[in-house]
């Protein structure tokens, strides 16, 4: 506890005397418990000097009085009291992260959000209430209407073919009425706001013309630099707009060929030229043999993932830098929910937008078991390239490094 003490607040640690208002320590377990949890020492000053606490009956009034009245939802936090000296005992609050964010703090007759900022706890912002309620489960933001849009916006071709090749659903709607009830039901329009229904967001990501005209997170930005940094002599600087998945025709033989790219496989052609080479020399079969310095199915399942799991409260686009030596591929918003890179690594699954990672199963785009990273990416690379990708995550994206291999 003293090392504690003398390693001052911080995010997760914060001193407060004895005599502290209810609501206070209520907004400040509140913060913590909406971030990741921490301790708060009772009985000792902002500056680290040790009060110790004189109320009676404290850990009453803190476990009723303040946890019990003054938090909701409810939880459970740990108390102790640790004897310091002969005249001093120090009361250490200990709680983890929530699981059901987010936490309010009930004062005046109303509730509050905080969350934590370094060792300062703050009202939360719009955007940072909307993150908390869709780590909580109680806001999906794929459900979300996107303003501006309407039937018109999505591809019922591709839709069509959707329902009739890809689910084999023989009930093609035929008028406006029909395909409007349809697409209501099935979570691509929203019909909660104005007179008229509007797509939601997994409905325009997956199906609509150019999604980034109304949601301009929509998109993925392709850059190509031929060093190993940013500079301003770019290769390759694109910005791809069209829907997640590709569409399919019948030809005049009565075959399903492939027509249109999806902005996955848009991706992936514009990078083709990037990362491989043809050999100077001809094969036994006359053809020029083509190297490849990356396993394209480990870069097609991370640009999935990065689609699949983003957060698109975020308005940024995914990004893909490709250098001399590395591919880099970033997806905006911290890891979903309780998911870290070592849950993820060991093939723990809890998708964040649950109805495109359904439709990208459908369309074959995602691994129907979900673990695409443990069984795909990792060991292609480490096959190919002899390496292992790398991944970062922070509160702002998950990064995702896949390395060249080395000549």
């Amino acid at each position: 506890m003293l090392e504690i003490i003398a390693n001052d607040e911080s995010s997760r640690v914060e001193f407060k005397r004895d005599n502290v208002r209810p609501e206070q320590l209520a907004k400040e377990i509140v913060a913590m418990v909406n971030h990741q949890g921490g301790k708060i020492l009772l009985g000792v000053d902002d500056d680290g000097e040790i009060q110790g606490i004189k109320r009676k009956g404290f850990q009453e009034w803190v476990m009723d009085t303040v946890v019990g009245r003054k938090i909701h939802p409810l939880i459970l936090p740990s108390y102790e009291e640790i004897q310091v000296n002969d005249d001093s005992r120090v009361a250490v609050l200990s709680f983890a992260q929530g699981t059901s964010k987010p936490y309010v703090l009930r004062h005046r007759d109303r509730e509050e959000i905080y969350i934590r900022v370094g060792s300062v706890s703050k009202l939360a912002t719009r955007e940072q209430q909307v993150r908390l309620f869709q780590m909580g489960g109680m806001l999906h933001t794929e459900m979300l209407p996107v303003s501006g849009t309407s039937i018109k916006s999505l591809d019922l071709q591709r839709i069509e073919d959707y329902l009739e090749f890809v689910i084999a659903d023989t009930d093609v709607p035929s008028s406006v009425e029909d395909w409007t009830l349809r697409l209501l039901n099935l979570g691509f329009l929203t019909d909660e706001v104005g007179d008229e229904p509007v797509c939601t967001i997994a409905g325009l990501l997956l199906f609509g013309y150019r999604p980034r005209r109304y949601l301009r997170q929509a998109g993925i930005r392709l850059m190509v630099f031929g060093g190993k940094d940013k500079d301003y002599r770019a290769k390759l600087d694109e910005q791809l707009d069209m829907p997640l998945v590709g569409l399919w025709k019948m030809d005049t033989r009565d075959e399903r060929i492939f027509a249109s790219d999806g902005i996955i496989e848009g991706a992936i052609k514009m990078l083709k030229p990037f990362i491989s080479e043809e050999s100077d020399t001809i094969n036994e079969s006359m053809r020029r043999e083509k190297r490849w310095y990356y396993p394209i199915e480990a870069i097609r399942e991370v640009l999935v993932n990065a689609i699949a799991h983003r957060d698109w409260t975020r308005s940024i686009d995914i990004e893909i830098t490709c250098y001399s030596d590395r591919i880099e591929v970033i997806s905006p918003g911290a890891m979903q929910n309780s998911m870290t890179v070592e849950k993820m690594i060991a093939g723990y699954r809890f998708p964040r937008n649950v109805l495109i990672v359904d439709i990208l199963k459908d369309y074959k785009y995602v691994d129907a078991r979900g673990m695409g990273v443990r069984t795909k990416v990792i060991p292609l690379m480490e096959k190919q390239n002899g390496c292992k990708p790398v991944f970062e995550s922070t509160d702002d994206y998950l990064k995702t490094i896949l390395y060249r291999a080395t000549e």
